[in-house]
């Protein structure tokens, strides 16, 4: 199957039924009380497992052929050295040596639930605890680096997106022209900016938006590593900044205050903040374009692949392109 997914065939997720959950769970010794809830996960599916007299288990399964074996384990090595560091992240739990199981053709790994609820972003307070807390998870990921997880960079997520919208029609005819130049010249200027900007690749979460840390008891708790890749070090800090620019630079000032106390930041890697997003924003369509023979996606997306969705799509990446040219949040 390739990443596209073959749309004559049943997806293979439509095999994970409620009984094969309880049935994996159980397989590692855990005895379920039959209640299972689907929790909010698209790229892999994530299910709360009662357990009978204990607290319940959340048991993710990934999405076949997305990650290999080597690629996952590395994830978990690198949140359970965080873990052992005191860093507030959720690693898999382990059995004997390991973390990552099969069942029934699908690999799944057991988490401890962590309640919480999203960080306030516009509380300083709030900014200066993930600051601390992304520092210290940086200073790890510069000790060593990804020998299997992918690097994030214009092609992987830019680039591979681009070519497989036009190659699969997505773009609506009408639009198909203005989508082409306008990703052309997008591209073109993300590899300008990474070439002229030099930075240091680290291990990165990947995708440290505010859904993937839970605010508890005065302590963010990062969740989710499943995007966990190396690249600037910035990356992890841009999607917790909102509102007008000097909104944005307050937010990013009290961000690096925390963050300054465990790991150097390099503010050259400030001019690298609208390139990202251009490049999550091309990824995103990429992204749910490549699973939407999943039934998942059309049930939970149904906007998208219209032709409205396109105009805005690409008056979206307009607006990313001047972005691009406006001078970078700085920080004194």
């Amino acid at each position: 199957m390739s990443d596209s997914e073959n749309n004559t065939q049943p997806h293979a997720y439509q095999a994970l039924t409620p009984d094969l959950v309880m049935d994996a769970v159980e397989s590692l010794g855990h005895w379920c009380d039959a209640r299972v809830f689907a929790l909010n996960s698209y790229e892999n599916r994530v299910y709360q497992v009662g357990i009978e007299g204990k607290s319940p288990l959340i048991a993710k399964f990934y999405r076949p052929e997305r990650w290999s074996d080597e690629q996952i384990l590395e994830e978990h090595q690198f949140s359970q050295q965080l873990f052992d560091l005191g860093v507030s992240v959720v690693p898999p739990l382990q059995q004997g040596d390991k973390t990552l199981f099969s069942y029934e053709g699908f690999r799944f790994s057991l988490y401890p639930r962590q309640g919480g609820h999203a960080p306030t972003l516009d509380n300083f307070d709030h900014l200066l605890s993930l600051g601390r807390a992304l520092g210290r998870i940086h200073a790890l990921g510069k000790a060593k680096p990804f020998v299997h997880r992918p690097e994030l960079n214009t092609d992987t997520f830019a680039v591979q997106s681009y070519e497989f919208l036009l190659a699969n029609h997505f773009i609506p005819e009408s639009l198909q022209a203005a989508y082409e130049s306008l990703g052309q010249d997008l591209i073109a200027r993300c590899n300008a900016i990474f070439a002229n900007n030099q930075y240091a690749s680290i291990r990165l979460h990947g995708d440290c938006h505010p859904g993937n840390i839970l605010w508890r008891d005065d302590v963010p708790h990062f969740v989710d590593f499943d995007d966990a890749r190396s690249g600037p070090a910035v990356q992890d800090l841009w999607m917790l900044l909102s509102g007008e620019r000097a909104q944005q630079t307050a937010q990013l000032a009290e961000i690096l205050e925390g963050y300054r106390e465990f790991c150097d930041f390099n503010p050259a890697e400030l001019l690298l903040i609208e390139a990202l997003r251009t490049l999550r924003i091309m990824h995103y369509a990429g992204w749910l374009a490549k699973r939407w023979s999943d039934p998942a996606f059309p049930h939970s997306f149904p906007w998208f692949n219209t032709e409205r969705y396109w105009a805005e799509h690409i008056l979206e990446l307009r607006e990313q392109l001047a972005a691009l040219n406006e001078p970078a949040l700085e920080v004194f």
